[in-house]
């Protein structure tokens, strides 16, 4: 059986939705582990569980329903991911990125994408949001190695300012008129799915990294590759100081994650509603 180019796996999963829904949403949302519960803000028009979508890989993560929702939030048309795919699951990153390909297919120019992180600067508590303002990619892959289809992009997409400043000066302002705890900082990303050691740690705050993930840098990859404008928000749900390290449970992040998505819910709208 022949596998059918990038390109044309995107345009079947694209016409899937368009034909379940038909609106052209301008806004892209991922919602990270211990999120999802953003989606309720949105008026879902549609709710397409990923196994109806072709080509959409299927969420094994704990915290990942596994399913998109179409509909309004603050009168934008907007589709969201509840349940993202991690390079940890054994996904390529292609398939990782693959819905950041259909959405700006569908029209979205914009992409906000959020994570649960571990805090590595002393200055991060647990439950702070982070506005992500430059990334470290670590995972040992890109999504765009291979040959390129310069219908979705350009061969060396620029990464100077992958993360749009005029949405990180937004978010800042919305921040601090809402009193919310809010950083700006660099993420890094592994492959995971271990946490990392206390060496590990003492190295990744050394070349400059804010907190730690496993995900997020592949979609804000391909983000930049089909010139969408990105958002990234991380939740500190855990405190990653290696002299004062303590083991931490999946049960312990969600938790963490769940608490802090209030604030969350509260900047992604506002975001949302001044793009």
């Amino acid at each position: 059986m022949t596998t059918l180019p990038l390109f044309d796996q995107i345009q079947e999963a694209a016409a899937a939705i368009r034909a379940k829904w038909a609106r052209k949403p301008s806004v892209g949302i991922i919602l990270g582990t211990g999120l999802g519960k953003l989606t309720e803000d949105i008026a879902a028009e549609a709710v397409l569980p990923y196994e109806s979508i072709p080509h959409m890989p299927r969420p094994t993560a704990p915290g990942h329903k596994g399913q998109l929702v179409c509909g309004t939030l603050e009168g934008k048309s907007v589709v969201a991911m509840e349940g993202r795919f991690h390079f940890y699951e054994g996904y390529s990153l292609q398939q990782v990125t693959f819905p950041v390909r259909v959405m700006k297919a569908l029209g979205c120019d914009v992409l906000v994408v959020s994570n649960a992180c571990g805090g590595m600067n002393p200055q991060y508590g647990k439950g702070d949001l982070m506005l992500i303002e430059d990334h470290i990619n670590l995972l040992g892959d890109n999504p765009l190695i291979g040959p390129n289809d310069d219908r979705l992009g350009d061969r060396f997409p620029d990464m100077c300012h992958p993360y749009d400043r005029d949405l990180l000066a937004l978010g800042r302002r919305v921040a601090l008129e809402e009193r919310i705890v809010c950083h700006q900082g660099v993420f890094v990303a592994v492959a995971g799915p271990n946490l990392e050691t206390r060496a590990e740690y003492r190295f990744l705050r050394a070349i400059g990294a804010d907190v730690v993930g496993m995900s997020t840098v592949p979609e804000v990859i391909v983000g930049v590759h089909a010139k969408m404008r990105i958002l990234g928000v991380s939740v500190v749900t855990d405190i990653c100081l290696p002299d004062a390290l303590e083991p931490v449970s999946l049960p312990e992040i969600i938790a963490t994650a769940n608490e802090a998505e209030k604030k969350l819910r509260v900047l992604v709208r506002r975001v949302v509603a001044a793009v």
